[in-house]
């Protein structure tokens, strides 16, 4: 078999693309890469069309050797693994090739590093739950996170069951995507440019409250510093309300009211989820 560099859009369905057609054209790639990632290379490069059929056989084929392989695959796709694409193609030629027995030893080197991974992104997924913060933006609540993993897809159902009747939306922004529910419907849509928008007098007041009720029940004589950064790490700290500075808490309409830093002017937020379409990879899990 030939060595070849694949590229892809970056979809899910495009990397399934990517397994089918090492099989079609009896290839071994050396490097899956998002077509706009890659840098140069003197390996041949071939760029992977999305084909919904072959995509649909191969993870057809997964599910009917394991399903839980096909969920390994799926929750794999979003995670930040490095060279996320060879491990994945890794398991899934182990699987077909050797049959679904292996998945039991979470040791071997096809299994471990892809469980691993999901293992990472259900921890985050479930840490978020109770890290996100939202905001009422004129009747719209808004939230902003900053993960590693593409957590929306799994955050998706936890937050649709718990604010049923608004609307709302969650925006990564990380992977430059949004979770948007409105009216019992919900869809994670690619957003490359977003700001949120300063609060009105309202919802400045409704932040204020969230830190004094944080600074008040603070116990200074056990404060550790350690223990608060275990339990809460502080890389989410930058999207929650309690730990932003005083911009934060000022509202637009104030005369002193400054925009914060990288979020000038603010954009509306959606009242309604965009028409039907293809959503991204991965969402329904």
């Amino acid at each position: 078999m030939s060595e070849v560099v694949y590229t892809y859009d970056g979809s899910f369905d495009g990397f399934l693309s990517c397994v089918f057609a090492r099989y079609a054209n009896k290839e071994v790639p050396i490097a899956i890469s998002r077509d706009e990632d890659f840098p140069p290379t003197l390996f041949p490069c071939r760029f992977i069309p999305t084909d919904p059929a072959h995509a649909r056989r191969v993870l057809r084929k997964v599910l009917t050797l394991s399903p839980y392989g096909a969920r390994l695959l799926q929750r794999g796709f979003l995670t930040c693994l490095p060279d996320r694409e060879l491990a994945l193609l890794n398991l899934v030629t182990t699987l077909l090739e050797e049959g679904p027995g292996f998945l039991r030893d979470r040791s071997h080197p096809a299994v471990y590093p892809v469980f691993r991974a999901v293992r990472h992104l259900e921890g985050e997924a479930h840490v978020l739950k109770g890290f996100v913060r939202f905001s009422d933006l004129g009747g719209v609540l808004g939230g902003e996170i900053e993960p590693k993993n593409r957590v929306l897809p799994l955050l998706r159902s936890h937050f649709c069951a718990r604010y049923p009747q608004d609307a709302f939306f969650l925006y990564d922004r990380t992977h430059h995507e949004a979770l948007l529910h409105a009216a019992g419907q919900a869809v994670i849509r690619p957003l490359a440019d977003f700001q949120m928008a300063p609060p009105d007098e309202a919802e400045a007041r409704y932040r204020t409250l969230w830190k004094r009720f944080y600074d008040t029940i603070a116990i200074r004589e056990r404060d550790n510093p350690r223990c608060r950064m275990t339990h809460m790490p502080k890389r989410y700290w930058s999207t929650m309300t309690e730990f932003q500075g005083p911009d934060f808490f000022t509202p637009q309409s104030s005369p002193a009211g400054v925009p914060a830093p990288g979020a000038p002017a603010g954009k509306p937020v959606p009242g309604i989820p965009p028409a039907p379409g293809r959503s991204v990879p991965g969402s329904s899990l």
